[in-house]
């Protein structure tokens, strides 16, 4: 097993929204150093990092220069190209590796792998023409949903399609791309598994957390659930080994529907930190940060204990359509915690930080959570026109 990457090091991280700022955060507090890596400047990630470049993901000459500086590299998002990640390989290790990335990026090879290991998954067909998905559609039958194969998070790249005559339309709706049509799911409940495998193999989970979402959004977490603990049990053996069939070396999280029959389908993975989990930073021993800093740089993996029931309520651009919120207001409640990402233009849909709430139940964190995020707006009057 290759040495640990010990405090002092130079962490690079392949992207730079908020999940960077955070592993950034978790890594400056250990004392490494950061760099970060993308098109954008005095990003999320930049405003905490050591170093931002700022160059295309595609420049991959860039991307070589950068991973000469820095002992590890890592990602934040998935929609890093797999061309960048075999190039900054060739100067530092990549966790986790770029094949990972390769797989999880594009629904279709991410479902055709699920499929092939034999994991849990909704039923699907590969759509390369408007032909493929009229046949598609007359196999798993309506509703349905069409997704376009790469490149997709938060609902984007996905339309559906309520009855066999809008095959067309939706076929025209995604450009026309390579895709795959998914069938109705009648779920209960989604949830999600976040995980973490070292570069020993170890593993490590923090359970099963909740998840409600809006317009495709996550919206609201908790942890721990309400669900039997046989079901805890077979969500997290899913996940391990679905890191372990990708041999993933750092933080992966596996999202379920959990059927009204009681079974769990895995849904999507996100090979990185995951909204879902931002509770973790507040309310466990170890965040999913810290967790991918100690599996990236070969460390032991720190305990994931939930130290009390916890919830998190994403806040949306959508809450500064009428002046800047109430942040006081939320802050009012004491078992409240506020993340704000830096970000400096607030739209509609686009996720500008988070509250996290603490409390003796689960149900009871995630309406405290609520209850918060509506102070901070409940006593501004709106701008006029």
């Amino acid at each position: 097993m290759s040495q640990p990457i010990l405090p002092g090091a130079t962490i690079g991280v392949l992207g730079s929204g908020q999940l960077g700022r955070m592993l950034a955060i978790a890594a400056r507090r250990m004392g490494y150093r950061i760099h970060t890596f993308s098109p954008e400047a005095e990003t999320p990630t930049g405003q905490i990092a050591d170093l931002e470049v700022v160059a295309a993901y595609d420049d991959l000459e860039a991307v070589r220069a950068f991973a000469r500086r820095v002992d590890v590299v890592t990602f934040e998002f998935e929609n890093v190209s797999a061309a960048a990640a075999q190039a900054a390989a060739e100067y530092a290790p990549v966790r986790p590796d770029g094949a990972v990335l390769h797989t999880t990026q594009h629904r279709l090879r991410e479902k055709t792998f699920l499929a092939r290991a034999g994991f849990p998954e909704t039923p699907f067909r590969a759509i390369g023409s408007l032909d493929d998905l009229r046949q598609a559609v007359q196999a798993l039958g309506t509703p349905a949903v069409l997704k376009t194969a790469g490149f997709g998070y938060d609902g984007k790249g996905q339309v559906n399609i309520a009855a066999p005559d809008e095959a067309a339309q939706a076929w025209q709706a995604i450009g026309g791309q390579e895709a795959l049509l998914e069938a109705f799911v009648d779920f209960e409940r989604e949830v999600s598994v976040i995980a973490a495998r070292g570069v020993d193999g170890r593993f490590a989970h923090y359970g099963v957390i909740e998840n409600a979402h809006h317009n495709h959004i996550l919206d609201v977490s908790l942890a721990p659930p309400a669900l039997a603990p046989a079901l805890v049990a077979e969500a997290v053996e899913i996940a391990r080994g679905i890191l372990e069939a990708l041999k993933v070396v750092g933080v992966l999280c596996v999202e379920f529907f959990l059927t009204r029959a009681g079974k769990l389908l895995v849904n999507e993975l996100a090979p990185r930190p995951h909204n879902s989990g931002h509770l973790t930073v507040d309310a466990s021993v170890t965040s999913q940060f810290e967790q991918q800093l100690r599996a990236v740089c070969g460390l032991p993996l720190g305990s994931t204990e939930l130290l009390r029931p916890a919830a998190m309520a994403n806040l949306l651009g959508d809450l500064w359509q009428t002046g800047e919120p109430d942040w006081a207001a939320a802050c009012a409640f004491p078992a409240v915690k506020l993340h704000l990402y830096g970000k400096q233009q607030a739209r509609p849909g686009r996720k500008m930080g988070h509250l996290t709430a603490l409390a003796e139940s689960a149900s009871e964190a995630a309406q405290i959570a609520r209850d918060a995020r509506d102070a901070l707006t409940a006593g501004r009057m709106p701008t006029e026109p």
